[in-house]
C-alpha cells in the first residue's frame, strides 16, 4: 500500500485522529455507495477523479506534489485529511468507479497540517472562535455523468453523520466558480450574493489575492452553481469577496455553515432529524 503514497504523504487512514469516529455509512442508492477512504488506493482513485474534473473539465493548472503519480490532484493538505468517496456499484460485484468525493480536515488534522487549505486563500482571523468545533470542506466533485442523481446528497448525509459523532457543528470551506469568461460572472455572482448572504461583519474575512472585481462587469444574469445554490438553501453564509485563485482558474467564495442555521427542510439531510 505505501508504495502508491509519494515520500512526503504518511500513510492513509481514515482514523487519523485517535478519538475520531468515521463508520462507513449505509448505502444509500441502489447504484452507488457512500464510503470513507481507509486504504491509499481509495485516495489515489478519489485524486484521479479531482484531476479529471478540475484538470481536464475545468482547465486548472495544477502543481504536482513531488513525487505524486501523473493524472493525479495531489497536494500536502490529502495527507491529514479524511476522504469521503461515492463509488458507483459494479455489475459483477467488484469496486466501481469513484464519482464523487469530498476531502475533510478536522481541527486536530488542521493544528497538525499547520492551518487550513483557506488559510492559503484569505485571512481567517475573524472567524478563528468557530474553527474548533468546524470542519473544512474541500475538492468536492462529482463525474460529470452523476451530476443529475444523488450523489451530492448522499456525501452531504455521511458528512452530517461524521460531524455529529465527532462533536463538531460548522463547516468551512472555499467553493469556486469557473473563470472562462475572464471573471465577469463571479464578479457578477458576488455583487448578488453580497446583497442576500453575505455574514455579518464580524464574520468576515479578506482574500490574500483579490478578485478585481471592480474591473469586471457585475451586472451579468449569471446562474448560481448547484454546488453554491445548496449550501446557501442550507443557510451558509458568505464570508467576504472572493479571491482569485490562478492556477485552479477560479474565484473562489469564503462559505460558513453552521448546524444551527440549518433549515428544518434540510436537517434531515445532514443531521438525520
Amino acid at each position: 500500500m505505501n508504495d502508491l503514497l509519494a515520500p512526503n504523504i504518511r500513510p492513509f487512514t481514515a482514523r487519523n485522529d485517535a478519538t475520531l469516529q468515521a463508520r462507513q455509512p449505509q448505502r444509500a442508492d441502489p447504484g452507488f455507495e457512500v464510503l470513507w477512504a481507509r486504504e491509499a488506493s481509495e485516495v489515489r482513485d478519489a485524486q484521479r477523479l479531482r484531476f479529471r474534473v478540475f484538470s481536464e473539465e475545468m482547465g486548472a493548472q495544477l502543481t504536482p506534489l513531488a513525487g505524486a503519480p501523473a493524472g493525479h490532484d495531489v497536494d500536502r493538505f490529502d495527507a491529514f485529511c479524511e476522504h469521503l468517496l461515492v463509488r458507483a456499484n459494479s455489475a459483477r460485484g467488484e469496486p466501481g468507479e469513484v464519482i464523487g468525493t469530498y476531502r475533510v480536515l478536522t481541527p486536530d488534522a488542521a493544528r497538525r497540517a499547520g492551518g487550513l487549505y483557506s488559510d492559503t486563500e484569505f485571512d481567517l482571523e475573524r472567524v478563528r472562535p468557530w474553527l474548533g468545533t468546524a470542519v473544512e470542506l474541500g475538492r468536492s466533485c462529482v463525474h460529470p455523468q452523476w451530476r443529475a442523481g444523488g450523489v451530492v446528497m448522499a456525501l452531504w448525509g455521511a458528512l452530517g453523520e461524521f460531524m455529529l459523532a465527532n462533536r463538531l457543528d460548522t463547516m468551512i470551506g472555499c467553493a469556486s466558480i469557473g473563470m472562462r469568461d475572464g471573471g465577469h460572472g463571479a464578479a457578477s455572482l458576488w455583487a448578488r450574493l453580497r446583497e442576500t448572504h453575505l455574514a455579518p461583519p464580524e464574520w468576515r474575512v479578506t482574500p490574500r489575492l483579490a478578485l478585481p472585481v471592480d474591473e469586471l462587469r457585475q451586472d451579468l444574469e449569471i446562474d448560481t452553481p448547484a454546488l453554491i445554490k445548496g449550501y446557501l438553501r442550507c443557510g451558509a453564509k458568505v464570508l467576504g469577496a472572493p479571491a482569485w485563485d490562478p492556477d485552479f482558474r477560479t474565484a473562489d467564495l469564503p462559505l460558513l455553515m453552521r448546524f444551527d442555521d440549518l433549515p428544518a427542510r434540510y436537517r434531515k439531510h445532514f443531521l438525520g432529524a
